[in-house]
């Protein structure tokens, strides 16, 4: 199973917004739920969340002739192959694993935001009571032992698939070859590939806080082949130092101040 390379697609044409997925996810990773409150659409929350992984979108569309439809699309994590919040995490808290997925460490989060300003689907989300980042990983544990991601065992309608890449990526095209008309295949032509791949009903611009062209940023581009290098080497040298400190003076003790002034 290791020797995969996983893809999830979601075939949005097929999606009706019975949010199956997004409540699956919370139960099996155990976030907590959030008091919300009504902002004039059927979608909730307003957003992805440190404890929102997966969330269904609703979007009212009026085409150019005047006919209105709904967009549901399910967003998360797209898990690119050349990640932004990958090069941008200094601490390696995220990272790729051997299934193609983007990986996250919360033990080694340090909190400091990189990748959510990275990301160029604005995907991680950062809680400042727990000061870490949280993000889907595409129940990676469940692959490893042979599951489907929680997700996609509860959908219904056959909207999300999972599977290897080329078996996906044969199914996607076919399936808009067979809808004709505007469908596309979203995800495979930008950011090295992503491991979720979309079928939309529409051309991506029509689709809400879904970038048409996402890129990795250029500053993240430098930090990752400039600066960062030296960052971890820094790193490791204050490590490196701290535990020759511990070898010859043992551990750091806190030195009492005596009331009579001794």
């Amino acid at each position: 199973m290791k020797d995969i390379e996983y893809i999830k697609l979601i075939d949005t044409t097929r999606c009706t917004a019975c949010r199956g997925c997004q409540v699956a996810c919370k139960q099996w990773n155990e976030m907590p739920a959030s008091k919300t409150s009504q902002f004039g659409s059927y979608q909730n929350p307003p957003d992805l969340q440190w404890n929102t992984w997966t969330l269904i979108r609703f979007q009212e569309h009026v085409n150019k002739d005047g006919d209105f439809k709904w967009l549901f699309r399910k967003d998360g994590c797209m898990h690119c192959t050349d990640a932004a919040c990958v090069k941008a995490c200094p601490s390696g808290a995220l990272f790729h694993t051997e299934i193609g997925t983007v990986g996250l460490n919360r033990d080694a989060c340090i909190g400091c935001k990189a990748c959510t300003s990275a990301c160029p689907f604005d995907i991680p989300k950062y809680n400042k009571e727990t000061e870490k980042v949280y993000k889907c990983d595409l129940c990676y544990s469940r692959l490893l032992a042979g599951k489907q991601p929680a997700c996609v065992l509860s959908c219904i309608t056959g909207a999300l698939t999972i599977g290897d890449k080329e078996t996906m990526m044969k199914k996607a095209y076919d399936r808009v070859e067979q809808l004709g008309g505007k469908a596309v295949v979203y995800g495979d032509k930008f950011v090295g590939g992503t491991h979720v791949i979309y079928i939309l009903a529409e051309t991506p611009a029509e689709y809400d806080k879904l970038p048409a062209n996402p890129k990795v940023p250029a500053s993240v581009v430098l930090w990752k082949n400039l600066f960062k290098p030296f960052t971890l080497i820094g790193m490791g040298a204050v490590a490196g130092m701290a535990a020759l400190h511990y070898l010859i003076k043992g551990p750091h003790k806190v030195h009492e101040k005596n009331e009579g002034g001794e």
